[in-house]
C-alpha cells in the first residue's frame, strides 16, 4: 500500500511480483509526484497543526508513505515530533531512510494484516493509499484506534484529477482528458472490485471518518499550480505519467486517442510533452480530518 495520487496513476504494484518490478523507478516517480505537491502538503500540514491546537505533537504516522517524502514535509512541520513513514515496501522505505538523512523513523508493515504494529500517535497522515485496501471503512476504524486521545487523522482522498493541456490543444478530438479520465475511473473501478475484501463504500469521507469513532474536524483542498510553459523535470514527470496510462488504458481508448497519447510520448516530435510550449500542471488535494474524543 503506497501512497500514489488517487491511481490515475495507480502503481497497481499489488499484480507485480517484487522481484520483477523496477523500485527505483517507481521511487523517482513517486518522489517527482510528491515534490510537485510539497508546497500543497506543507500548506495542509501547517492546517493541521493549528488544528491540534495546545499541546505537542509527539509521534507523526505517514500510513503509505512510500518513498518519504511527504513524511519529511511533516517532519518539518513538527519538528519535536518523532515521524514514523509506514510502507509495505522496504524498497521505499529504505529510500525514505536515505533522503532524510535518518530523521525520519520507519515501520514496514503489510496492511490491512498489520495495523497493530504500528503503534499509537498523535497525528496519523494517509495520503491516497486507503484506497488500495478493500475495506475502507474497516481500514479508518483501525487508524481511528490507533490515535492518542486528542489525536487527528487526516486523509488525503480523491481532490480533482491533474490538468496538463488545453482542451484542444492541436491533436486529435479536442477533450482528450476528459475522456482519459472516464478510462481511468472505469479502470480505478476494476482495481477496486479485485482488491482482497473489497468492500463497496459510499466515498463519504467525513461520515465514514465518523463512523470509525472520530468527530469530523473540517475538509480542505489544497492546490498545485504550475503554469505553463513547465520546468524539465515536470515534463519528464509528466511523460512517465502518460506512458504509465498508456500501459493501463490503451486497450480501452479508441484508435484516435491512442495515437495522440503516443504522439505526446513521442521524446523528438515538438507536440510531444517533452517539448510543448502549452504543457502546465494544475491538481487539487483535498484532506478530511477529524478528531479522537
Amino acid at each position: 500500500m503506497t501512497s500514489n495520487h488517487h491511481h490515475q496513476h495507480g502503481h497497481g504494484h499489488g499484480s507485480v511480483p517484487a522481484a520483477d518490478f523496477d523500485w527505483d523507478a517507481l521511487a523517482a516517480h513517486l518522489e517527482h509526484e510528491a515534490d510537485l505537491k510539497a508546497g500543497a502538503v506543507t500548506e495542509a500540514a501547517q492546517w493541521l497543526s493549528g488544528l491540534y491546537g495546545a499541546g505537542e505533537v509527539r509521534r507523526v504516522l505517514d500510513v503509505g508513505s512510500g518513498p518519504g517524502v511527504i513524511a519529511g514535509l511533516l517532519a518539518d512541520v513538527f519538528p519535536a515530533a518523532e515521524v514514523v513513514a509506514v510502507d509495505q515496501s522496504a524498497a521505499l522505505l529504505e529510500r525514505a531512510r536515505t533522503r532524510s538523512g535518518g530523521r525520519l523513523g520507519t515501520q514496514q508493515a503489510d496492511l490491512p494484516d498489520e495495523f497493530d504494529k504500528l503503534g499509537e500517535a498523535d497525528l496519523i497522515w494517509s495520503g491516497n493509499a486507503i484506497h488500495h485496501l478493500g475495506d475502507q471503512q474497516a481500514a479508518l476504524t483501525s487508524l481511528a484506534g490507533l490515535l492518542r486521545p486528542g489525536g487527528l487523522l487526516a486523509v488525503a482522498e480523491r481532490g480533482l484529477a491533474a490538468r496538463y493541456l488545453p482542451r484542444d490543444f492541436g491533436l486529435g478530438r479536442p477533450g482528450f482528458q476528459a475522456r482519459l479520465d472516464a478510462a481511468h475511473e472505469d479502470g480505478f473501478s476494476t482495481m477496486r472490485a479485485e482488491l482482497p475484501g473489497s468492500t463497496e463504500e459510499i466515498e463519504d469521507w467525513p461520515a465514514m471518518l465518523e463512523r470509525a469513532g472520530l468527530t469530523p474536524s473540517g475538509t480542505r483542498t489544497f492546490l498545485v499550480d504550475r503554469p505553463a510553459p513547465l520546468d524539465r523535470s515536470t515534463r519528464a514527470y509528466l511523460r512517465t505519467q502518460l506512458s504509465r496510462l498508456h500501459d493501463q488504458l490503451a486497450e480501452s481508448l479508441r484508435p484516435e486517442d491512442r495515437a495522440t497519447l503516443e504522439a505526446l510520448l513521442d521524446e523528438d516530435a515538438p507536440t510531444g510533452i517533452l517539448r510543448r510550449p502549452d504543457a502546465f500542471y494544475l491538481s487539487a488535494m483535498t484532506v478530511h480530518t477529524a478528531r479522537k474524543a
